[in-house]
């Protein structure tokens, strides 16, 4: 028998990206001592407070079947956040609670684009969006962001693979890069969606981690609220990864299709996460400010140690847990660099590659250990770099 081609071809006959990542865990199976930056997985835990309202929610007995378009308490929150945040009136009938970021891109593809049809989305780019694209029946045409413009996207790059198209997917602060767009990047994102009447899909599951600037949601921009799909997600704003709860805000007709997808594929989120995701929400910026902070100090101690050299150049790093570094001055590719790095130094990172063809020369770090782990581990790095530079050390 064979499985369809839906599935077979989610990675587009290609590497899903994810090489050096498995190599590394396979090393640490093996029990071997590896300094592990390649993934957005927090140094520590979802917060005890949350863990207790999820205990007390199971106990109490929100065990069974809950409101697939989410619970009205979440909703509701959810929406009163996104409205404080952007400024733009937001209702629970603009909000579908689902089972974390990542099923919520896969709905809002669902959503806006039919089998065949062109959906846009930034080179760079997090490793599931092509396949997320494919997997809705969708065709990803990808639009190029160059490290030499800091990895905004252009406006007209866009507009001229927009012929066809249906969606546009975006997402600031961005993972990988670390980039956050800028008003003007993003006002010329709008304006290209108006004129050619695209589907704006925006990503902003980053939006607690900004260290420059501010994030603006292209929702709240000028005709954007009833053509914008926002993904948001309690994962990284709240270190809640495994528990597997997210959101898309949308117009209320299309968050009731959405609904009505969700009833036939996820059939909603556990009421008792869903009371824990209440819980965290309610603590306001108190605690998001809790859970960014190490990556906003383990920045600044980035930006001290890369400014001793000359080898290793830094992305501006506006935002998110990441930093991209361009490494093209040693003469490596990233998948060169990267494989060397771990089997010499046991130092694991993510070849920029893993991220799209505009990412080639680079690496992409998370800061997700102790601060001086972290610190030791990026010295060696910028070591290894000069050594490569200077001395044909691969």
């Amino acid at each position: 028998m064979q499985i369809s081609k839906r599935l077979t071809g989610l990675t587009g006959g290609g590497s899903d990206g994810w090489g050096l990542f498995a190599k590394a865990r396979a090393m640490v199976a093996r029990g071997e001592a590896v300094t592990e930056l390649t993934i957005g997985e927090h140094d520590i835990g979802t917060d005890p407070e949350i863990l207790a309202a999820m205990d007390a929610s199971a106990r109490g007995g929100h065990t069974g079947y809950a409101a697939v378009p989410g619970t009205p308490a979440l909703r509701a929150e959810i929406a009163r956040r996104v409205a404080a945040r952007t400024g733009v009136p937001t209702g629970p009938e603009n909000v579908l609670v689902t089972p974390g970021g990542q099923a919520a891109l896969f709905a809002a593809h669902m959503a806006t684009c039919a089998p065949g049809d062109r959906a846009l989305f930034i080179d760079p780019y997090y490793a599931t969006y092509p396949g997320t694209l494919r997997g809705a029946g969708a065709e990803p045409v990808a639009v190029p962001a160059r490290s030499r413009d800091q990895f905004q996207p252009r406006p007209a790059e866009i507009d001229a693979r927009a012929e066809g198209a249906r969606s546009l997917l975006i997402n600031t602060p961005n993972n990988p890069t670390g980039v956050v767009y800028s008003p003007e990047t993003l006002a010329g994102i709008a304006e290209v969606c108006r004129a050619r009447d695209l589907w704006l899909v925006s990503d902003e599951v980053y939006d607690t981690q900004v260290w420059e600037g501010r994030h603006l949601s292209p929702r709240s921009l000028p005709g954007m609220a009833e053509r914008t799909l926002v993904i948001g997600s309690m994962s990284k704003s709240h270190a809640m990864t495994g528990s597997r709860i997210g959101w898309i805000v949308g117009p209320p007709d299309a968050i009731s299709h959405l609904a009505n997808l969700a009833t036939h594929t996820t059939y909603g989120v556990p009421g008792f996460i869903q009371d824990a995701a209440l819980h965290a929400l309610r603590q306001g910026t108190r605690l998001e400010e809790a859970i960014a902070a190490p990556f906003r100090r383990r920045r600044e101690i980035a930006l001290g140690l890369l400014a001793g050299q000359d080898i290793v150049r830094l992305i501006p790093a506006g935002g998110a847990m990441y930093l991209m570094l361009d490494i093209r001055a040693t003469g490596l590719s990233g998948e060169a660099f990267a494989e060397a790095l771990l089997e010499r130094h046991r130092i694991a990172v993510m070849p920029g590659e893993s991220f799209g063809t505009c990412a080639a020369g680079h690496l992409r770090v998370a800061m997700t250990v102790e601060d001086a782990a972290f610190a030791e581990a990026l010295s060696t790095l910028m070591e290894f770099a000069r050594e490569c530079a200077t001395c044909d050390a691969i």
